[in-house]
């Protein structure tokens, strides 16, 4: 219940309260073309698909402080004090529960307000018992669970993590490679609650978690909220491809000051997400397809702690490109942005339209939810697909398809017989 949960419960109430507008949000601002161009026909997302309505919407989470939502948001400094005056008597309603915290896994942080156990499967079966009591307290028909906390040390996925079986004997035995974020994920999938992973972490990502999805008939999806730096960068490599332009080297560097910037001030933590922001280049121009242009990128990518800049991170991008006859060119970047004021309608988003998908009987890895993440979970046998024009056609083609309408292919020619 940090910066991001804290902004999107923040931001909801003041949306269903008529107090703003949902600002980023796709599925309460955004559009979806049906049938022909000439058909005008482009109705809001939300009037097309059936989704919970904002005042259906009720808030829970677990923390390592023991702040209720109102002193959390104060502390995280991301909205204004007029703001905050506004949901100070509803965020203040809201407390956390105890977290399940493993200091191992962010070593940054000193848990005060943490469940005890004997083990870990001990531990996931309290958080199990949370989420029966939210469901209870809240009179909650239906829940999602979304990862909005701290990035974990960087891990690889080990035989623990092959199977359910392996996986409850590895909680028993306190494996050492059973992170915390599993454990939510664990009492959540097996609770018959959808899951999105927020984080650049493995949570999900792993086989016996994908076969607990399927069993459980739940949907997941993740992984690493695409927020500021990746966004740009899946924006404007897709465009260096469409124009066969070729990219010598990109530096990226970022600085921000919150509690997402302390924890990644640990190596561990900055491999997990250094390993998620790396990715997306190489997916997208696909060296091996186009080596005389993409095959000798220098990718680089540094995130740097700076407490004075808090919550407003400031990406900075410095891109050496080249064209005809190998004349280079750069581009260079600067995106002063506010990190959980762009994650927050991502979460609001993935809320949404998780409830949707489990309501439509889907179950296992979402892809047509990686449109809002830096590092999409796929299928074993599948690349990812990181390019975002195509991740946002595959997620309206999903609702017209989900909807028995026409899916639009952009071909156009019957405009011309």
């Amino acid at each position: 219940m940090g910066a991001v949960s804290t902004t999107f419960m923040a931001g909801v109430e003041l949306v269903r309260t008529g107090k703003a507008q949902p600002i980023g949000s796709l599925t309460q601002l955004g559009t979806i073309r049906l049938g022909k161009r000439t058909d005008n026909n482009s109705p809001k997302i939300k009037k097309f698909v059936p989704l919970a309505d904002l005042d259906d919407l009720v808030f829970g989470g677990w923390d390592l402080f023991k702040d209720n939502a109102y002193q959390a948001a104060a502390k995280a400094g991301v909205l204004s004090n007029d703001d905050l005056k506004k949901v100070k008597p509803f965020l203040s309603k809201i407390k956390p529960m105890k977290a399940a915290f493993d200091k191992e896994y962010v070593k940054k942080l000193d848990g005060t307000y943490v469940k005890k156990a004997k083990n870990k499967y001990e531990l996931a079966l309290q958080i199990k018992e949370d989420i029966a009591n939210f469901r209870k307290t809240s009179r909650a028909t239906r829940l999602v669970t979304c990862w909005c906390a701290s990035t974990e040390v960087f891990i690889r996925p080990e035989d623990v993590h092959s199977t359910p079986e392996k996986f409850i004997e590895g909680m028993k035995n306190n494996h050492p490679a059973i992170a915390p974020s599993m454990l939510y994920a664990w009492a959540s999938v097996t609770s018959g609650v959808p899951f999105a992973n927020g984080a650049p972490n493995l949570t999900v990502d792993i086989p016996a978690m994908q076969k607990l999805a399927l069993d459980h008939n739940v949907a997941v999806c993740g992984k690493d909220f695409k927020t500021g730096q990746t966004l740009i960068k899946t924006v404007l490599a897709p465009a260096f491809k469409a124009r066969m332009l070729g990219l010598d080297g990109w530096y990226s560097t970022n600085i921000l000051g919150n509690r997402d910037g302390e924890v990644l001030d640990d190596p561990g933590s900055f491999k997990t997400k250094e390993e998620s922001k790396l990715g997306a280049l190489e997916y997208i121009l696909q060296p091996q397809l186009y080596p005389e242009l993409y095959s000798k990128i220098h990718h680089k990518v540094r995130i740097n702690y700076y407490p004075p800049r808090g919550d407003n991170k400031e990406g900075w991008d410095n891109i050496d490109i080249f064209g005809w006859l190998n004349y280079k060119m750069q581009i260079k970047v600067d995106f002063l942005c506010r990190d959980s004021i762009l994650a927050a309608p991502i979460v609001l988003d993935l809320v949404l339209f998780l409830d949707l998908a489990q309501r439509a009987g889907f179950r296992g890895i979402q892809e047509w939810l990686s449109f809002y993440f830096k590092s999409p979970m796929t299928s074993p046998e599948l690349y990812p697909e990181h390019d975002l024009f195509i991740q946002s056609m595959k997620l309206k083609n999903t609702l017209r398809w989900l909807m028995g309408q026409d899916l639009i292919t952009h071909l156009g020619q019957e405009y011309y017989d």
